[in-house]
């Protein structure tokens, strides 16, 4: 029984060592492998910084190298597949308008109505429905409730508005005879009812020869409307007046009959014609701005250049400026211009790159013939400069034309400048200008007019390198990614390396129980001063509400109205809520403060990415060295004097300056027009500018740019 007894214990300890050899297994089991990876990143964070820093600058320098040509995606679009269908006689009728509103010698409201009844009677007599639009002008004050809203608040209806204060926009309509009514393309010719120009009565013209000719053909199968902007209050004030009535309908109130009762309109057609009715087409397919400029300087061809930039960095469908470059040049013979940059054309050091990147194509198609990407360095430049343009005025957010209030309502629309090689006094020139730019219009309209949908083919984020070449949001986007990838690894490095620290402190530093629950919490206190300075930046941000409300002040006197004001806050915060070095260095503090600070900034550049990605690219430029270099500069001032800690602190200090936001907006203010011309109230006019279109680049200034400038500076003053 006894040895029976001993097995039975046996077989018992046998098992149980079987059940806790699979545990002893699994606890020395290895860590993942993108465990494993991260603490490799985080262990070499140095040098991943600078890997990815250099990487993602280089990156950027080379988009103009990968930029494609563009192409047409949608193949319902069919550009150039028919032959046009405007002809002399089109010509000799637009020509024929512009006379009669040359001869309209007005000055006074009397004349202006009879170009308003010159306008609309022309249209009627195509057989359009006819109807004038009634609008005032926007308000530029800022609030801030305004951002990220469609168009510029409004200003207050008042009763006791003059009729000169208000625009009147002429529009017309065409049903389409093969269309259901559902679909519609706008024109859109903008023009000076006050002080109409000859550039502007050419527009008038040449919309005009157009709208009529759409009225009598058979394959029309979108409504046509054609809109004559009364630009008197701006050009995007009349266009986004009428965008916003016509997607929203409204009901007459007190202070708009008071309005319509005191500037009537009804008799500006003949007698029995209501003029005042609000009409409506189909949903817009797309939308054409196009106006006739004066060329100051003579060419060998006629001229179009193309803004296509709205707000917050939208731009429209790619197929869309496809298509007018594959018309303007291949058909039309037009010489294509999109913005550039001009200081860049002439600049030394990227012509010195390209030729340094062209003897790199030379020798990487020397080893594999495969490999094509040569490029000269008159393009290299060229596209450099055109690619700066593009991102610029997508990072500042404000339309670059009237076209921007239609893709605030998802409309795909683009604004064409048309420039004759000569002077529109000339005769012969006028015929061949508008023959040329009557086709372009038409075979684009014609190509909008094939669509069975809207455009979603091709690509709605990209920057243009060209009129025929752009960059896709899949290769930029890598430049971007690797600047900000270094923010989330060196957060965890330092909070790392601040907890090993701590772990390897000698028992007689962690003697006190208080001062071992400092350190373990001192984390709590970093991420509130990154949050009282956020809180901080949201009261500045509002500053400018209360200071706009003052009149009679200069830029200047409100620039430093809001310094002052700002300051002030922030005192009263330092008193309310205590300084940010409450806390001992001794212990690394500031690596702490630092981390939190690198994953807000982090947080704040992924945010603004979805927003405006050009804004975020152009930040991430400066924002990112400025993080990952900061460190308190009394550190070193014990150390022995070297020339690595004479540059570090030079480094420092160059990317405070630049990156605070007043002082930036004044060196790049200097440099493009002078030193003369820049003052303090630089960056107020540039805030007020953001803040007038709603622009979400204001917002990023003051709540993510600004409060981690602030941070770095607390921290390099750290003791």
């Amino acid at each position: 029984m006894e040895a029976e007894g001993m097995e039975k214990e046996k077989e018992k300890e046998k098992k149980n060592g079987e059940q806790q050899q699979p545990l002893n297994n699994k606890k020395k089991r290895k860590p993942r492998l993108i465990v494993r990876l991260g603490s490799l990143l985080v262990s070499h964070y140095l040098f991943v910084s600078v890997v990815c820093c250099v990487a993602g600058a280089v990156s950027l320098l080379l988009l103009p190298v990968l930029a494609k040509n563009t192409y047409i995606s949608e193949n319902a679009l069919l550009p150039g597949s028919a032959s046009p269908m405007f002809s002399g006689q089109d010509v000799s009728e637009a020509k024929n308008f512009v006379q009669d509103i040359i001869d309209m010698r007005y000055t006074d409201e009397d004349k202006r109505i009879e170009l308003l009844r010159l306008i609309a009677q022309h249209m009627a007599d195509v057989g359009a429905e006819v109807y004038h639009h009634k609008f005032h002008s926007h308000s530029t004050r800022f609030h801030p409730l305004q951002f990220f809203s469609c168009t510029p608040g409004l200003a207050v209806v008042q009763t006791n508005r003059s009729c000169s204060l208000f625009g009147v926009n002429s529009v017309g309509i065409i049903r389409a005879p093969r269309g259901d009514g559902k679909e519609a393309i706008v024109l859109v010719t903008p023009y000076n009812s006050e002080n109409i120009q000859l550039n502007e009565a050419f527009s008038l013209g040449l919309a005009y020869s157009i709208f009529s000719l759409l009225s009598r053909v058979a394959w029309l199968a979108k409504d046509i409307v054609w809109l004559a902007a009364d630009s008197r209050h701006g050009e995007y004030t009349a266009v986004s007046a009428w965008l916003k009535d016509y997607h929203n309908p409204f009901f007459f109130g007190d202070a708009q009959k008071v309005d319509s009762d005191m500037c009537p309109m009804q008799n500006i057609l003949h007698p029995g014609t209501n003029s005042q009715v609000f009409k409506r087409a189909g949903t817009m397919a797309a939308a054409l701005i196009f106006k006739v400029m004066e060329n100051k300087e003579r060419s060998e061809r006629d001229r179009l250049d193309i803004y296509a930039e709205a707000s917050n960095g939208q731009m429209p469908n790619l197929d869309l400026i496809n298509t007018v470059h594959y018309l303007a040049v291949h058909r039309q013979g037009l010489s294509v211009m999109v913005g550039t940059v001009s200081s860049l054309l002439n600049s030394a050091w990227l012509k010195f790159t390209g030729e340094i990147l062209q003897g790199l194509s030379r020798l990487a198609k020397s080893l594999n013939p495969d490999w094509k990407f040569e490029i000269t360095p008159a393009d290299f430049v060229q596209g450099t400069a055109t690619l700066a343009s593009s991102i610029y005025y997508q990072a500042v957010g404000v339309p670059t034309g009237s076209h921007g209030a239609f893709r605030d309502y998802q409309v795909d629309a683009i604004t064409l400048e048309l420039s004759p090689r000569t002077s529109l006094n000339i005769e012969n020139a006028q015929s061949a200008f508008l023959l040329r730019s009557g086709r372009l219009i038409e075979g684009v309209v014609r190509s909008v007019n094939n669509l069975l949908e809207k455009f979603h083919q091709s690509f709605f984020l990209y920057f243009l390198a060209a009129p025929n070449k752009f960059v896709s949001v899949g290769v930029y986007m890598i430049a971007f990614a690797l600047l900000i990838a270094p923010l989330p690894i060196v957060a965890a490095a330092l909070f790392s390396d601040s907890k090993r620290k701590e772990s390897s402190m000698d028992a007689s530093e962690k003697s006190e129980e208080v001062e071992r629950e400092a350190d373990s919490w001192k984390w709590l206190h970093a991420a509130k001063v990154v949050f009282m300075v956020h809180l901080w930046t949201v009261v500045v941000s509002l500053l400018p509400y209360k200071i706009s409300q003052f009149s009679g002040i200069t830029t200047t006197t409100s620039m430093l109205l809001w310094v002052g004001f700002s300051v002030a806050s922030l005192l009263i915060l330092y008193r309310v809520m205590g300084s940010p070095y409450s806390y001992s260095s001794k212990n690394g503090e500031w690596k702490i403060l630092k981390a939190v600070t690198v994953a807000a900034a982090s947080i704040g550049l992924g945010l603004m990415s979805i927003i405006n990605f050009s804004t975020a690219q152009i930040g991430a430029m400066l924002l990112v060295p400025m993080c990952l270099m900061v460190r308190p500069l009394r550190r070193h001032a014990v150390a022995a004097f070297s020339l690595r800690i004479l540059v570090h602190h030079a480094c420092n200090l160059a990317l405070v300056l630049v990156g605070f936001p007043p002082a930036g907006s004044i060196i790049v203010k200097a440099f493009s027009e002078g030193f003369e011309r820049a003052s303090i109230g630089t960056f107020w006019e540039w805030a007020e500018f953001l803040w007038a279109w709603n622009s979400a680049t204001y917002l990023y200034l003051l709540l993510v740019h600004l409060p981690c400038w602030v941070l770095c500076v607390l921290i390099l003053c750290h003791p």
